[in-house]
């Protein structure tokens, strides 16, 4: 019985092991969903986007949408969610011409026509910043509002950080990676993770306005990490609860267009 025990329990930590040194060498699999389209790929007519090309610092072709309003009054730099491309998620730069601000989306390396793959969090984080200057070349600074919604929300609050935009919006943000794995997979070992995300620390440095928007029901991205974000903000910063919002949605939330009006005036 000791010898069929001990068998079971190497047997059980073998596999353990053999999990883990998976979920580390695969995990982009697990955190990125992309959906890569052709080079000929045309976007929706009716959305008069304009294709910007960005070169990654290590030379990947970027490619990005830009959305603009009738009357601008700044830009809304928007980094999207973990699946999909801007296929799918220029609809939602549309509820933002109303307000009078141009829209600017970037495809993920290796998201729609995107060339390359994400490989590291520098490299993530790097990508973003390239797509920033290109803006930044375009639109004062001090007009432009950074938003990040789910997965974006941890490059958006570093890029806010790390530049000087006038104001930063997060959609259904994390605490951290680590934090959201910890919360939903504690057996799994964090140290694996080479993408942190820790957005916690980059809000504590950022000095633009911070506004988050996070649904009460949110069943990917748990509500408390808004609650613990929002212990660190500024004493003008702002959480704004969703009520009954689960996570997808946000945009077209009649409570979170009703704050958004205030909020961008």
């Amino acid at each position: 019985m000791k010898k069929i025990l001990r068998i079971l329990l190497v047997s059980a930590v073998v596999i353990y092991v053999a999990l883990c040194v998976l979920l580390y060498v695969g995990q982009e699999k697990l955190i990125f969903f992309p959906q890569k389209l052709s080079e000929d790929y045309t976007f929706q007519p009716s959305w008069q986007a304009e294709e910007v090309e960005i070169t990654a610092s290590d030379g990947t072709p970027l490619h990005g949408l830009l959305f603009k309003a009738d009357s601008s009054k700044g830009l809304i730099f928007y980094l999207h969610g973990n699946g999909g491309s801007l296929a799918g998620w220029g609809s939602v730069a549309l509820s933002y011409l109303p307000y009078g601000y141009d829209v600017f989306m970037l495809d993920y390396r290796g998201y729609g026509k995107s060339k390359g793959e994400i490989s590291g969090q520098a490299q993530f984080f790097d990508d973003v910043q390239q797509a920033y200057d290109r803006m930044r070349k375009l639109y004062d600074e001090q007009k432009i509002i950074v938003l990040g919604y789910s997965i974006g929300t941890g490059p958006a609050a570093h890029l806010a950080t790390e530049n000087h935009p006038r104001m930063l919006m997060l959609q259904a943000p994390y605490y951290s990676l680590v934090d959201m794995m910890e919360h939903t997979y504690p057996f799994v070992p964090t140290f694996l993770l080479k993408y942190k995300l820790e957005t916690f620390k980059y809000v504590q440095h950022c000095e633009a306005p911070i506004v988050i928007f996070h649904g009460d029901a949110d069943e990917v991205i748990y509500y408390g990490s808004s609650v613990k974000l929002k212990q660190l903000l500024k004493p003008t910063d702002k959480l704004i609860t969703l009520q009954g919002q689960r996570h997808n949605g946000i945009t077209l939330n009649p409570q979170y267009l009703k704050e958004l009006e205030t909020v961008l005036d």
